[in-house]
């Protein structure tokens, strides 16, 4: 029988009643971290007792500790950002780098108690929907064998195409009304500016299908495509979207067609969160489908855009470390640039600044530490920086450290060419 709790944490107790003693507990991450439960517990730290926390919350979305409600609370992630280092340092949080679609996999049938996801209130029929954030809980709610708590949130908007299930399904049921985490985006740096030019001119006004990940890229990109108009021939399928994508619809740039905007997450500010809720273009679904590689291969001229940390000679990729410490994961990466790779017409997109350290430091770098190779030269397609644009699918081993050192910035191109003339040597 259902539980209907007076408060969160007595409905969490009541489901931890459900599955006494140590408990592997999922929580969704972006727009649908249960914050409001946080801080319950934080009141009541008894009740995080023996917790290990499942999940996948985002750098630079996501800013909570959950180990940190009592010292025997331990958690399993995917990522690494910098309110979990304190964690990690302590041997509370194991990290795991897995790709995305093996995090789903993951709560499709890895072991989990108990979870703890947000919804919207329910509608006549009995449903409530998943809201803005369907990227794995739709998983967990697929196995009868977890016991599932709703928080039952007005804040939570219920999109027109997302995922939905009955009330009855859940276990425990209260109410909260924390306002959503949000994001809000920074001003773009110049350099941003330039690389999300040079993208939108290899995009150019054909019809294409965007993915794009988080931060100044995606901003820089969809700013460029709106600024340079054009037809309403770009549709996306993405595992987040976040406020820029209002510029490109208000540009008239999207198809104006239900579903033209497939994605996992919606995470920004309140007017994206109102306009998800009436825009009949958004469609929200799982993991399995906004990172599917069976799905992106169908998809024509699907254009993966991402941004990565460094690339070195060979064509690798870090989008993990920065000085020898992690500070992201791989999340869905190379999901999405294997995708892009097999669509018919599709181009997978990474994307950097050539220089750190106000130019002091190549991103173009002659070889990435033993750590750091996010992604391997066999799935990266073009690199862009501010300085142009080069394709390394079917380069030679030469051929791509040329084409990189040409968008390295002009100060570092001679110690790289330099470097890889002493590499190929010993090749």
């Amino acid at each position: 029988m259902m539980h209907r709790a007076d408060s969160l944490a007595e409905g969490f107790a009541a489901l931890r009643a459900l599955k006494p003693g140590p408990a592997r507990l999922y929580l969704a991450g972006c727009s649908g971290e249960p914050v409001g439960l946080y801080n319950a517990l934080s009141a009541e730290a008894e009740l995080a007792r023996d917790l290990t926390f499942v999940g996948v919350p985002v750098p630079g979305l996501n800013h909570l500790d959950w180990t940190h409600l009592h010292a025997t609370a331990r958690a399993e992630m995917p990522f690494m950002y910098g309110a979990m280092r304190d964690g990690f340092a302590a041997g509370k949080i194991l990290l795991r780098p897995m790709h995305y679609t093996e995090s789903y996999r993951e709560m499709q049938a890895g072991p989990i108690d108990v979870a703890v996801i947000m919804v919207s209130p329910p509608e006549a029929d009995g449903t409530v929907s998943l809201g803005l954030s369907a990227d794995f809980s739709g998983a967990i709610l697929a196995r009868p064998d977890i016991p599932v708590m709703a928080v039952v949130n007005p804040c939570m908007p219920a999109p027109r195409d997302t995922l939905r299930v009955p009330l009855s399904r859940f276990d425990v049921v209260a109410r909260d009304e924390t306002p959503l985490v949000e994001l809000t985006e920074s001003a773009l740096p110049p350099v941003f500016a330039r690389i999300g030019e040079r993208i939108a001119d290899l995009v150019g006004g054909e019809a294409a299908c965007l993915q794009f990940g988080i931060g100044n890229v995606q901003q820089a990109v969809l700013k460029a495509l709106a600024d340079a108009g054009g037809p309403a021939n770009l549709t996306i399928h993405s595992g987040l979207v976040t406020d820029p994508v209002l510029g490109l619809i208000d540009a008239g740039r999207v198809v104006d067609a239900p579903g033209a905007i497939l994605t996992g997450v919606a995470m920004g500010t309140k007017a994206l969160y109102n306009r998800v809720a009436r825009d009949r273009r958004f469609r929200f679904r799982g993991v399995d489908v906004t990172h599917g590689i069976e799905v992106l291969a169908r998809i024509p001229r699907f254009t993966a855009i991402n941004s990565v940390l460094e690339v070195d000679l060979f064509g690798q990729a870090n989008a993990e470390f920065m000085k020898g410490q992690q500070v992201s994961g791989i999340g869905g990466l190379a999901n999405f640039l294997r995708g892009a790779a097999v669509s018919d017409g599709g181009m997978p997109i990474v994307a950097l600044p050539s220089t750190a350290a106000k130019g002091q430091v190549s991103r173009i770098v002659s070889r990435l530490g033993p750590e750091g190779v996010s992604v391997p030269r066999s799935d990266i397609g073009w690199v862009v920086t501010e300085h142009g644009a080069v394709n390394l699918r079917g380069a030679s081993v030469d051929e791509r450290a040329k084409r990189l050192i040409s968008i390295a910035d002009p100060a570092h191109r001679g110690a790289l060419a330099e470097a890889w003339a002493g590499m190929r040597a010993g090749l």
